[in-house]
Parts: structure tokens; sequence; C-alpha cells
């Protein structure tokens, strides 16, 4: 072939090459000896111009892998060397390619012939900007004869096959790498869609829509894109210019027909359904529900309703009836089918309002898409629960479908207008109730078994609260049934416990009573983590005929499910009934009932007026919203609410010792709620029960089993409240209660004469953790009305924590939870002190870090980090991130900015605090421990926050300090965290533009430090600009580099380009006597040139001329992407 590159062929060099790459590929497949053979593969496509190599074992190897190796290293090549090879060179590559696809086309080996269709549709991208059209449309010329069969089925195929593979190409989201901008991936799309493809499977751009938006509003038709949880929704937008093609010709007709014939003549064969055509066709039926746009002709919708009506008389076939098609499954049947048609439904229900999308079905149907949705979903639901198997799946995956679905249809609901019709209503309730005795009827067969399956119903199951937040969706569709169900089915299961009397096992009963809970906790509350939540509006606007408070359902049931829950205050109640189980469901619930329906005094203050009750009929949901947002808090039932939650908290705290599932969900659950909203964290406050809580925490000892973590969460929380007392003084004096007790006995154990021969003992350790994590949680719970107080506790306990470290320095656990509570009281002080408690906390940092430093606490890691492989063995070192980020917290702009002021005699610099700490932990941080991603990037933020703040220190370290600064740089520069690489070109950044700026004012800058690094001669001194320049230009145009941090990469370059410049043109003028080819050449000094003199760049490093620079260096890393080692 005319053009092929790689000069003329040697047949003994391409005998022996094929015959090394099928050994290898061999010794792979053998699993013998890998790493060899990856390495004699990766020779091959890393060398130069390997491509009559390649070519040959295409031709004529026996072997299938090596010839797929063969193809992906010709595209590896040639996008590497793009920028030398001729415009015939890529032609041939890439004709090469499809006609050995054409020729193969019969061939058993797909995956070679899928391999080499992907590397020509590859380098048909990369050459798309420089090909003229008549060469693009010669090679579709070739492609097309063979789509419309003129050189026989396989040809046919394989010609498709390409199409596919190139329009994944073209896609930007699919696109291979080629190192260069996005804008070349949009600009080929934009193109290829244009002037050469007209299939449907594209993936259309998004164009204007020109057609009249309330026309299609009042059509049923949505214009907006529908946002789900858990699928990916692509409208097809292709544009007026596809209609004839898509709309007009009938295509999507026949596609229908298509299907359905072979489904009648191959409905014999269970196996068909799963067959590529079968899959194939109804995944293009799927699409087609998505289109959307001015592909339809603006006739008010009528088109686009057509349409969809068409799709889904066909695909109605495929799931309907619904327990007949369940069945069948059930009994070996395929379920793809059934999976398809409720991913059609999906995406038509994405594209409709509810009303249409249930009026779809009428027209072939006596009964509306709605009532097909919901035998659907009650279908799915009974197979996941009845499943023995764990593989058949489809029942989850098709209740997934579903109820997205229904999450589609009344996710969006307007208060004033049902988004369903009253058929649509009936069908909803009838589906929640088969939904709630399915599950009823699972969970008590469920009791008695001792199995992990019934993990199902775990409260801590985030798939499970997802799923019940759907149902909940379902319920509110039809709250006036929904929920007096909901209240029928506790009040029976409260009575049927209250009947046994302990005469028979209440298991099943009390199984039951955890689901209702559970799934009432989501149809009345919303999850809403962080947020103020609100009574759901479907609540909220419905039951319009409901005039008394007590008549409400959600009154009623919430008042049912409080007054069962107060129960477990009794004790022989509580043992009979309120297992740890239960309880946590309890919890749960008064969690979200509390945060939602105790709402703002503002809001629910105001007496319902006899005038609105007799206006009830024309005003009824505005009655029924104030019911709800005020009954909570008539005849004091809001205190009486919030002193229950305080009993009950206590109670799980304090009688179900070990339950950390029941524990947690009361300390960060329960409590922060109640605490974290202002309104009724000051009711709170002054109830008797938290005065008893606090005292308990502050004085008594029943509370010193729970976990280390819930005692911090704890000591938060109870601190966090001090801030809802309205006096100052009082506030005050709430903490120092709190917390008080809790410094002394610190302060009194660090003060025992006897402290050196009872320390070690573990009663005396627990108890010492005990009291730092709580003295945390308070630090944590630092807030301008109570800072003032925490930081006196916080230097109450300042010298006993030094005496601690001293004491423990042996005990890696005690070590670091005394640098937790500093690295949280720094962090949780810094924004609110003056000079003088800044200078304070910065010399109490100094003297803990001296006192580390002197006991050589953690040296040990320097010996032993080379044999840490497991993250439990690195997490005995956490003390070392703790130490990382308690610099980071005094390195603060906030010390910074006060301490600054402070000048003093005795004020410690705050560098040199920063300094002795980096000097105590980078000796312990080996390159081995930076392999670790959280250590490693919190070294990292210190060091580049370090070098921007005090870049001037850097000059004054001592040799060994400055080797492990400039390591610890070099290492990050060439690690795969973007992160970790960002904050390292910030780093040489702070220390280029320091030196470059020094230099300028006639000062020496950072001249006195110098690194050894390998010359040609032997090892030579060089200055850091120097180093770091060379460094910096080898990453750039030798190794993998990402386009998108060149922004940072050129802000770190053009600081060093400026302190270096006679290094910079020597080591542009040796790359280029380098180089062999004249075209590189040429085209390198070209690319040299205009990096530093195009765009009116100067010798300044302001903000415009960065970004100048910036410029340049994208568009040089685009220039020499196509013949340097960038991807």
């Amino acid at each position: 072939m005319q053009g092929f590159p790689g000069g003329a062929p040697d047949p003994q060099q391409l005998q022996a090459t094929m015959v090394a790459i099928e050994q290898a590929c061999s010794l792979i497949q053998l699993h013998m000896n890998p790493s060899e053979a990856e390495k004699v593969i990766s020779s091959l496509h890393l060398s130069l111009m390997p491509y009559q190599a390649c070519r040959f074992i295409l031709e004529t190897s026996q072997m299938p892998n090596a010839r797929f190796q063969a193809a992906g290293a010709i595209g590896d090549a040639a996008i590497r060397e793009w920028g030398i090879l001729t415009d015939d060179n890529k032609r041939c590559l890439i004709l090469f390619c499809l006609n050995y696809v054409m020729e193969h086309a019969n061939s058993p080996d797909g995956y070679v012939q899928s391999k080499v269709s992907a590397v020509a549709a590859r380098l048909l991208k990369r050459g798309w900007v420089e090909f003229s059209d008549q060469e693009k449309a010669a090679i579709f010329f070739e492609v097309e004869q063979s789509i419309r069969g003129i050189h026989g089925p396989n040809r046919q195929f394989a010609a498709i096959n390409f199409l596919e593979t190139l329009v994944s190409e073209f896609s930007p989201s699919t696109a291979s790498a080629m190192g260069l901008p996005k804008e070349f991936h949009e600009q080929c799309e934009r193109s290829l869609e244009l002037h050469f493809l007209k299939i449907l499977s594209w993936n259309f751009k998004h164009t204007v829509e020109h057609a009249s938006s309330d026309a299609k509003i009042n059509s049923g038709l949505r214009i907006d894109t529908i946002n789900l949880k858990k699928f990916e929704c692509s409208l097809v937008k292709p544009g007026s210019m596809w209609r004839d093609i898509l709309i007009s010709s009938g295509h999507t007709t026949w596609v229908l027909n298509f299907y359905t014939t072979l489904r009648q003549k191959y409905s014999y064969d269970t196996l068909w359904g799963d067959s590529p055509i079968a899959v194939s066709c109804r995944q293009l039926i799927v699409q087609l529900c998505s289109l959307a746009g001015s592909v339809f002709p603006n006739d008010n919708g009528d088109a686009q309703i057509k349409h969809l009506m068409m799709i889904l008389s066909a695909v109605v076939l495929w799931i309907e009836p619904p327990d007949v098609i369940a069945a069948s499954i059930r009994n070996g049947g395929s379920e793809s089918e059934f999976i398809d048609g409720c991913h059609a439904l999906l995406s038509m229900a994405s594209l409709t309002t509810g009303s249409l999308f249930d009026n779809l079905l009428k027209s072939i149907r006596h009964y509306g898409t709605i009532n097909l949705l919901s035998a659907l979903t009650s279908e799915a639901v009974k197979s996941v629960l009845d499943s023995q198997s764990e593989e058949e799946t489809w029942g989850v995956d098709s209740l997934d479908i579903l109820l997205e679905t229904w999450n589609v249809i009344l996710g969006d609901v307007d208060a004033d207008k049902s988004p369903i019709s009253v058929d649509g209503v009936l069908a909803a309730s009838s589906l929640f109730k088969i939904i709630v005795e399915s599950h009823l009827k699972a969970a008590a067969d469920s009791a008695f078994e001792d199995t992990d399956d019934t993990e199902y119903f775990h409260v801590s199951v985030s798939k499970r609260d997802e799923q019940l937040a759907l149902y909940a969706l379902i319920a509110r569709a039809a709250p006036d049934t929904t929920i007096p169900f909901l209240a029928q089915l506790f009040s029976e299961r409260f009575a049927r416990l209250h009947q046994r009397n302990g005469e028979s096992d209440p298991t099943q009963t009390l199984e039951e009573l955890y689901w209702l809970l559970l799934v009432t906790s989501h149809v009345l509350t919303d999850s809403g983590e962080g947020e103020t939540l609100l009574i759901p509006e479907a609540l909220q606007a419905g039951f319009s005929n409901v005039i008394e408070v007590a008549q409400h359902p959600v009154v009623a049931l919430s008042w049912s499910i409080i007054n069962f829950s107060r129960q477990c205050l009794d004790p022989g109640i509580r043992e009979k009934y309120f297992s740890p189980r239960l309880m946590e469901a309890v919890i749960w619930f008064l969690a979200r009932w509390v945060a939602t329906y105790l709402v703002p005094l503002d809001v629910s203050r105001g007496l319902v007026s006899r005038g609105e009750i007799d206006s009830i009929g024309t005003n009824g949901s505005q009655h029924s919203r104030k019911l709800l947002n005020s009954f909570a808090w008539e005849n004091n039932q809001g205190e009486l609410v919030l002193d229950f939650v305080v009993l009950i908290s206590m109670l799980a705290l304090t009688t179900y010792q070990g339950e950390s599932e029941l524990q947690t969900l009361t300390c960060q659950k329960l409590l922060a709620t109640v605490v974290r909203r202002k309104h009724t964290c000051t009711y709170l406050v002054q109830l008797d029960s938290w005065r008893d809580l606090t005292r308990a925490f502050a004085s008594g000892r029943s509370l010193l089993s729970l976990s280390g973590r819930l005692q911090r969460s704890l000591a938060e929380t109870l601190a966090c409240a001090a801030s809802c007392i309205k006096d100052p003084e009082a506030s005050a004096q709430y903490l120092r209660d709190l917390m008080g007790p809790i410094a002394g006995c610190l302060v009194e154990n660090a003060s025992r004469s006897d402290l050196k021969s009872v320390a070690q003992q573990a009663d005396v350790i627990y108890m010492v953790c005990c009291l730092l994590e709580r003295l945390r949680g308070a630090a944590r719970a630092a807030q301008p009305r109570t800072q003032k107080v925490l930081f006196e506790m916080g230097r109450t306990v300042m010298n006993p924590l030094l005496t601690l470290l001293e004491i423990y320095k042996n005990q890696s656990t005690v070590v670091y939870m005394i640098l937790k509570f500093v690295v949280d009281f720094v962090d949780g002080q810094a924004v609110f002190l003056d000079a003088k408690e800044t200078s304070a906390l910065v010399s109490f940092c100094l003297r803990l870090l001296q006192i580390y430093s002197s006991h050589n606490i953690g040296k040990v890691m320097l010996s032993v980090s080379s044999s840490l492989r497991s993250e439990s063995q690195a997490e005995k070192y956490k003390d070392l991130r703790a130490l990382l980020r308690l610099l980071t917290n005094i390195c603060s702009k906030d010390l910074v900015g006060f301490l600054s002021d402070c000048d003093g005699e005795g004020s410690p610099d705050i560098a040199e605090v920063i300094y002795v700490g980096l000097d105590i932990v980078t000796p312990l941080i080996s390159l081995d421990l930076l392999k670790y991603p959280k250590l490693s990037r919190d070294y990292f933020v210190l060091m580049s926050l370090l070098l921007e703040v005090y870049p001037e220190k850097v000059a004054h370290l001592n040799s060994d300090a400055f080797a492990r600064i400039i390591g610890s740089l070099d290492f990050g520069l060439r690690n795969q965290d973007t992160d970790v690489f960002e904050r390292c070109l910030t780093a040489v950044n702070a220390l280029a533009s320091y030196h470059f700026k020094e230099r300028l004012k006639g000062r020496g800058g950072l001249n006195s430090q110098l690194m050894e690094s390998e010359g040609s001669g032997g090892k030579v001194q060089e200055s850091i600009s120097s180093h770091f320049l060379r460094i910096l230009l080898q990453i750039l145009l030798f190794e993998d580099f990402r386009l998108e941090l060149a922004g940072h990469a050129a802000d770190a370059l053009l600081p060093l380009l400026f302190c270096e410049q006679e290094l910079y043109q020597r080591l542009v003028h040796e790359l280029l006597e380098k180089q062999q080819n004249p075209t590189m050449k040429s085209r390198l000094a070209t690319a040299f040139h205009n990096l530093t003199s195009s765009n009116n760049l100067s010798s300044s490093l302001d903000r415009l001329n960065r970004q100048r620079f910036r410029k340049n260096l994208l568009s040089f890393l685009v220039d020499v992407s196509s013949f340097m080692q960038i991807k």
C-alpha cells in the first residue's frame, strides 16, 4: 500500500517481532512471567514507527491476541506521532484498518475486528479537522456501500459496527484521550452530525426549542429535562433536520412492526428475547421514546403524543398482563422484555405530565397507564419479597425502574392540582396497601429467622430508605385513604399486644410494628439532612374536609405512635416489648417527626377561628395547613414531647448499654436534631429532664460506658445547647457547669502525686480517654456566644495536657487523642481570638510540639514505614495526620493576621512554631507513607499553604530539612492524585515567585539553598528554580499530563522561566538538537518560540500576564501533543 508509514520492511525483523509478541501473549494467557511479557508488548506500543511490524502481525499471525495487540499499537503510535506523519500516511493507516475489518468480516475473532474498527474511528477523528470534505466523503462512500449490502451480509454487519464505533468515538462523553482540548471533540461531533451522519443512535446535541412552550405545556408534554435519582435521563433532540428520517418516513412504525413480527414468529422460543437482534431492537425502541424537541412539527404536541401512543401500543405487549408475565419469569422465562418495557414507561413519564401519561394507554385499553404501572409495581414488590434466590434480580431491577417512574409522575406536585386523575389516585392507594401488606407479611415471616437476610429491614440500610421514600410518595398521592389505613394497622397491632398480656410470643407483631414505624416515618416526614424540614406538601394540601384537629388523620396517627412509644418508660412494658431493635425505629421516628412537626412558633401560633371553620368548604386546604402547623404545640404538647425525647434519650444511653446502633441514633440523630433547631432547643434547656441529663454527663458515671465517638458527639450536642440560652451569663454558667467538672477531673488526674505509678492502669487510661473525647466534643461546639468560656476551659487544661503527653508518650491512643483535641480546639478558636489569646495558644502549641519531639514520639515510623501495606497498620500512625492538621490550622490566615499585631516580648514567632512542627513531622513521613492518600493530601495541603505564607523561611532551613521539603515536592509532582499535583504546583509557584521578586529587589532570594542533582559530568549543585524548571519541562513534554491542570502548571512555570532564562534557552536548544526529523524540529522550535513571545507576554507576574501565559502554555501543549509524549 503506497504511503503506508514505516519505510521498507525487513522480513527477518518483522518475523522476529511477531514471534516475540506471540510468545508474550502466550505467557500472559498461561499466567507465566506476566511482567516480562507485558514489557515486550509495551515495547511494541511505544516503539517509533511500528506500523510495518503491526501490519505484518495483523496479516500473518494466527494468534488473535497478537493481532489485537498489533491493532492497539497502531492506534497508540499514530496518535503519538501524528505530527510527523504525512497526509498520505494518515489516510493509508485509516484505509488499511477499514479494509482489514471488511476483508475479515466473517472472522470468528470478533474482538480483533472490533479493536481494528475502533482504531480506524480514532484515527479518522484525529484527522477530522485536517481532512477535506472530499476525503471524508470518499471514506464514508465505501462504508455506505457495505451498509447497503452490496458486498454481502458479513461486510454489511462490519460496516454497521464501524459506524457504531464511530458514533461512540465522536461523542465527547465516550471519546478516547488524545491530549486535545474539549473544543476539538465538540467541533468533530457537530461536524459529523451535520454533514455525514443520519442514524438513530446518535447522542444528539440539545437544540434550541422554537416551538410554543405554552402550547406544549397545555398539551401535557414537558419542556424540561427530569433529573432522575438512579437512571440517566437523556432526551434525544436531533432537530428539525432529522424529521423526515425519524418521523415522516415511517421508520419508527417499521421498527415496531419488525420487532412485533419477529416476536410472534419466535414465540415458542423462550430464549429469543435475549438474542442480540431482539435486545438491540428493544433498546432502539426505548430510545425512540426519548425523542423530543423540534424533530416534531409545531402542532401543539400532537405528533409527539401520537408517536408515544404508537410505541406504547407495541410495548404494552411486553408487560401485560403483569401477573402472567411475572409468573412466566418465575418459571424460567426471560425477564429482559419486562425490564425494557419498564424502561420505556420511565422514558415516556419523563416526557409527559401525569395526566397525559395516564391517558396514553386509554386509546387502546379501558384503563389508564397509571393503572398498568400500579399492577406492574405490585408484581415487582411481590417478586422482591418472595424471591428465595440471590440470582433472581429481575424483581429488584424492575422495581427500581417502576418506583423511579412513580417519582417522576408524583415528584413535582402542585399544591392545588393533583398530578394524576381520580382513577390514578385510587390505583396509587390500592398499590400502597398491597406494598404495606406484602412487607408486613415478609416482616412477620422473618421474625424467627436468625440470618443476615433480615438486614433488609435494618434501620441504617440506605437502599431501604430510598425505597421507603418512594413508597411514601405513592402513599401521599392518596393521603385520604393511606394515612387512615396506616393508623388502622397501628391500632390493630397495639391492641394485639395488649390482648396478649405476655401469654404468647409477640415477636411477629413487634417485627410488623418495626416496619410500620419505618414506612410511616417516611410518609409523614421527609429526610432533608441539614435542611429545615417542612411538613410534606401533599399532607398539608389534603384533608380539606377535616374540621377538628383531633379528627385529622395525620394528627391521630402521630399521637398514636408517640403515645405507644411513651410506654417504653415503664420498666415492665419495656422489658416485654421494647427490644433494642424496636427502640431504634422509635428513636428514628421521633427524630424525623420532631424536626418536621415541632415547627417554629411564629409559624404555628394563631388559633383557628370560627370563621375559618365556617368557610371550610371554600378554603379547606388552608384550614388543614393551619391544623398541621399548630397541633404539636397546643395544650403544651410540644413541651411534653421534648421532655419525652430527653427521657427516652437518657433511657437509650443508660439502659441499653452496648447497643451501639441505638445509642448512635440517639446521640447523632435525635438529640442533635432537637438542639440544632433553635425553637426546640430554647424549650429544651428549660426542662428539668435536660438538666438531669447534663448533670449525669458532667458528674455522673452512667454515661461513661458510651464509646469514645459517642462521648465526643454527646459533648458537642450538650455544649451547643448553650447558645440557645438567651441570657449571656446564664449561657456561660451552663457551660461551666457542664464542662467544668470534666476539665477539673482532667486537671486532677494530671496533678496526682502517684500519677506515674497508676497512669498505665487500664481504668485510668480509659478515664483519661473519655475526658479527652468530651473536651474535644465541646471544643468543636465553639460559637460566638460560648467561645470565651470554652477558651478558658482549654486554657485550664493546657499544662495538664503537656504533663499527660509526657506521661503517656508510649501510649499512642492517648497521644493521638491529645493531638486531636488540640487540632479541634485551635480550629474552633482561631476566628475568635484576640492577639493576647492567640499568643497564649501558639505558645502552648510550640511547647506541645517540643515535648513531642523531645521524646521522639513517632520516630518508629521511619523504620517500619516500608512495611506498611495495609490500612489497618497505617491507622497506628494517625497522630501524623493530626500534627499536619494542627500545623495547617496554626498557619491559617486568621491566626497569622492576629499575631502580626502582637509583637510584644515573649510572643512566639508563628513561623517558628510551624517549622518546629515541620521539623518533627517530615522525618517521620517517608515516601512510602506518602502513598497513603489521606496522609499525602494533608501533608501537601500544609506544604502549599506554608510555602505560600512563609516562602522566605526556606532560605534559613538547614540542609536536611530543605532536602526533605524539596524531595517531597518532587514526589508530589509525580503523584497520580490530581489534588496533590495541584498543591505541589502551587508550592513551586510560591517559591519561584518569591525568588524572582527578591532578585528584582537586588536580594539573594533562595540562592543560598542549592540542590544536588545528576549532570552529564556527575553530581552538580543547582538552584531551586533550576531544579524545578527541569522537572516541570520533563513532565510537560515527556510524561502523562492532564490538560485541565495546564493553568496551574503555567502559574508555576512562568516565574521559573523568568528566574532561569539562560537555562531554559539551553534546554530548548538541546531538545531541538536531538530531533532527527526536520518537520518535528521546525514545529517544536515554533511552539517554544510562541510559548514565550505570543500575546504580548512581559516580564511581570501580575494577574494579566499570568493569564496570557496560561493561554500560551495551553496552545503549546496542544501543538506538541501530536508528536510528544502527552496523553
